[in-house]
């Protein structure tokens, strides 16, 4: 789902909690709904992702979201990224 629509699922209260879920050396974003899970994507329908945790952060904080679960357990900060 895209940066307008979350903002929008934001205002109106219909996200319960948002986490930050690191993969490899990357983070992204999934916010929990009624619905189930969604994840952020980009305009052109691929994961969002930031290469740095702070970064992802300050996303989630322009959502207007005060907090976030931060899950590390995949984290590899030293793993280089695979081109496809």
């Amino acid at each position: 789902m895209d940066e307008r629509t979350l903002k929008a699922l934001v205002a109106a209260g219909a996200v319960r909690n948002v986490s930050i879920i690191a993969c490899g050396a990357r983070f992204h974003v999934e916010a929990r709904t009624p619905n189930g899970a969604i994840t952020a994507e980009t305009r052109k329908g691929k994961v969002k992702t930031w290469v740095t945790l702070d970064a992802a952060a300050k996303w989630v904080r322009g959502l207007g979201v005060g907090g976030a679960h931060v899950n590390l357990t995949h984290w590899q900060p030293g793993q280089r990224e695979m081109l496809v």
